[in-house]
């Protein structure tokens, strides 16, 4: 196959062309700042959106943060999470859903996943609940469930478990802007949810975030936190330690002009999703990743991603991991270590990492799945309670582009080099 002249990226967000305006106002107001008219119009379009539910109208509050990271980070401090408490947290994840434990003090506890959502397996994370109990004497302090590449998890099973011990849920929903359980938008089933604007997620701000809670109190102690905790005196009064998080105006402005066209984005992911389910079926050893067909779960689909299995060769599967990587794959901003070995005790199999080279050869973006948080070097110390399911994905699993960019004819393009580059 030809190389394809324009680089067909994993997930890129599209503007709407109502960006400009809401930013250009910001200029002209001189509100270039981390407040202001585009912040909370910002806010009150996500509150429109998160509050949809197709069984009764929902009241949550949504305070706008310079990241996702950030909300995670204040949603657990405002659950009291602190040094020498332990939190149950998505194994299967971005560093984002567990660093922020760390921030605070605190031990994660990493729960494995179940196979059907690749999400928090809810019977793990019970037992670790029980084990933390009988080891130190406290049930764990929060619970972090992940929707891993906008997948919705099993948020009932989890708030029943998290409900029977009097722990609160942080939902990451990050990756799953969007995406719903029992027609409820995720992030709105615990006492917080976390949402991520980045430039690679469903909507884009260029960075940015946001907390949802569902108390006016809980709101207010959240901006409090996010503005440094300034008190209402005519100085700087400072009662406790707060962060410097809130979203600027400018990139709310842009957050604004996206949200005019997140339905777009929504119905574009599911429709590239169908079209890798449909023209991927037919290949030996290559299996789509779906959600549940009981009924409950609507992905957004922000990734789409697909296994192959362990007995399938791919051409170049030889050469895989004989060279060490220079930089970060996907080209990650302030990289500058060099691996010392390609190898890592744990990692993709040599086919998968033969396809995605191949892969990108001919121009296309490709990933592996999320390394699991239990098997990176900076957590090899903390408890987990595994299953295997997260470490055998990895082995076999990799991400394909989904973006509002990329167009049929670039799905066809890219199930044709997957099938060409199958060694049969």
């Amino acid at each position: 196959m030809e190389k394809r002249k324009n680089r067909i990226l994993l997930c890129l967000c599209h503007m709407s062309g109502n960006e400009q305006k809401f930013v250009q106002e910001a200029f002209d107001t001189n509100w270039v700042v981390p407040l202001g008219p585009n912040v909370n119009g910002f806010e009150k379009d996500l509150e429109d959106f998160v509050n949809q539910n197709d069984n009764e109208k929902l009241t949550k509050r949504v305070v706008a943060l310079s990241a996702g990271t950030a909300a995670v980070h204040l949603a657990l401090l405002n659950c009291g999470v602190g040094p020498g408490d332990e939190v149950c947290v998505q194994s299967f994840t971005f560093c984002a859903s567990s660093h922020p434990i760390t921030y605070l003090g605190a031990t994660p506890v990493f729960i494995d996943s179940e196979k059907d959502t690749w999400n928090m397996d809810p019977e793990l994370l019970e037992k670790a609940i029980l084990d933390r109990k009988a080891k130190t004497g406290r049930y764990p302090k929060a619970i972090v469930p992940v929707a891993l590449y906008g997948m919705p998890y099993r948020i009932d099973r989890i708030m029943e478990i998290a409900n029977k011990y009097d722990i609160p849920v942080v939902e990451d929903a990050a990756e799953g802007f969007g995406s719903r359980f029992n027609g409820q938008v995720l992030g709105t089933f615990g006492k917080y949810g976390v949402l991520s604007f980045n430039g690679n997620k469903m909507i884009t701000t260029s960075g940015g975030g946001a907390l949802i809670t569902g108390s006016d109190d809980e709101w207010r102690e959240i901006m409090m936190y996010a503005t440094q905790y300034r008190e209402s005196y005519p100085y700087y009064q400072h009662e406790k330690i707060g962060y410097n998080y809130r979203m600027s105006n400018i990139c709310a402005g842009i957050g604004r002009g996206q949200m005019t066209i997140v339905n777009e984005h929504i119905a574009h992911h599911k429709k590239v999703q169908k079209l890798y389910e449909e023209q991927l079926k037919d290949i030996p050893g290559i299996k789509v990743h779906a959600q549940p067909t009981t009924g409950e779960y609507e992905s957004n689909y922000w990734l789409c991603t697909m296994t192959i299995d362990e007995n399938v060769k791919v051409k170049g599967q030889e050469n895989a991991y004989k060279s060490v990587v220079t930089g970060a794959v996907g080209g990650a901003a302030g990289v500058i270590h060099t691996a010392e070995s390609a190898h890592t005790d744990c990692e993709p199999n040599a086919n998968v990492e033969a396809m995605r080279t191949g892969l990108d050869a001919l121009n296309i973006e490709s990933r592996p799945l999320w390394k699991p948080m239990h098997k990176q070097p900076i957590y090899k110390n903390a408890p987990a309670y595994l299953n295997g399911v997260s470490e055998d994905l990895f082995k076999v699993g990799m991400c394909l582009p989904a973006g509002p960019y990329v167009t049929e004819d670039d799905v066809r393009f890219i199930c044709e080099a997957i099938n060409n580059l199958i060694d049969i």
